[in-house]
């Protein structure tokens, strides 16, 4: 049950989501059109056009906004399209992975994942929430990951951003603890999305190994953004994960990362 109310003057809420082309963003997507939400709607390709036809049919409206939230000017074009609406949900989905050895990447792609996954993020975290400030309420939800919690051996760049944003989340929630904006982490484990394909993981024991349902995922992140709690972990394999995760040393955890993450090590 939403805790925001109906803005004034009999106006739908508006919620804004990132990354909600395909994978978790686009089941939190669903979940918030099916919740009475108007929606914004961006991702970096054109097949988010293709899913704000899907939530229109859920009876949303949907403005669809394709930019590359790895940009100031990508981030820019999202904030326009919201066009001075009162935000009441504002979901960071967005997200880019990247295998292999940090040394063996190229630095342009290093970049463009922190640029997504870090400076894109807050930076609009940081325009939406000030308007949220401003109004006294709204919910934000940042996904980050159980990632966040190992040092990543061969995915090193991606889980020390989900790190940040994980850490980012609650120093946010503490902030704002007074001012009717809550802020929420989703951190899930692997799940059931294109991240792996596209982040080149498909010849690791990670990327062919069992994955969670992504509208299993989006649920548990939606209804702890609803209720205003602070962080949720998805599924029990990921709770406990995460529980090893904070009395294991770094070493040895880097070491089992290594073990699922490695290229042509391990493949199921």
């Amino acid at each position: 049950m939403s805790q925001i109310p109906h803005s004034t003057g009999g106006e739908r809420r508006l919620a804004v989501v990132t990354g909600a082309s395909s994978g978790i963003g686009l089941e939190l997507a669903r979940l918030c059109a099916k919740d009475g939400f108007d929606l914004v709607v961006a991702a970096d390709e054109p097949q988010i056009r293709t899913a704000a036809e899907e939530l229109r049919a859920l009876g949303a409206r949907v403005d669809a906004v394709e930019a590359d939230l790895a940009t100031s000017e990508g981030v820019g074009r999202l904030y326009d399209a919201i066009a001075g609406r009162p935000v009441d949900a504002l979901l960071a989905n967005a997200g880019r992975g990247l295998g292999r050895a940090f040394l063996d990447q190229d630095f342009a792609d290093i970049r463009r994942v922190v640029d997504t996954n870090v400076t894109g993020t807050i930076e609009l975290i940081h325009r939406v929430g000030r308007d949220m400030r401003a109004a006294g309420r709204g919910h934000i939800l940042l996904v980050g990951s159980i990632a966040g919690f190992m040092p990543g051996a061969f995915q090193a760049v991606y889980n020390a951003t989900k790190s940040f944003i994980d850490s980012f989340a609650f120093a946010l929630r503490n902030e704002l603890q007074d001012t009717g904006v809550t802020v929420s982490c989703l951190m899930p484990g692997p799940t059931d999305t294109e991240f792996f394909r596209r982040a080149g993981l498909m010849d690791t024991a990670m990327g062919q190994g069992p994955k969670d349902d992504a509208a299993g995922v989006a649920r548990a992140g939606f209804d702890a953004m609803m209720s205003g709690k602070g962080d949720v972990v998805s599924g029990w394999k990921n709770k406990l994960t995460a529980t090893l995760a904070a009395i294991t040393p770094s070493e040895v955890l880097a070491q089992q990362h290594r073990k699922i993450a490695e290229p042509g090590t391990n493949v199921i």
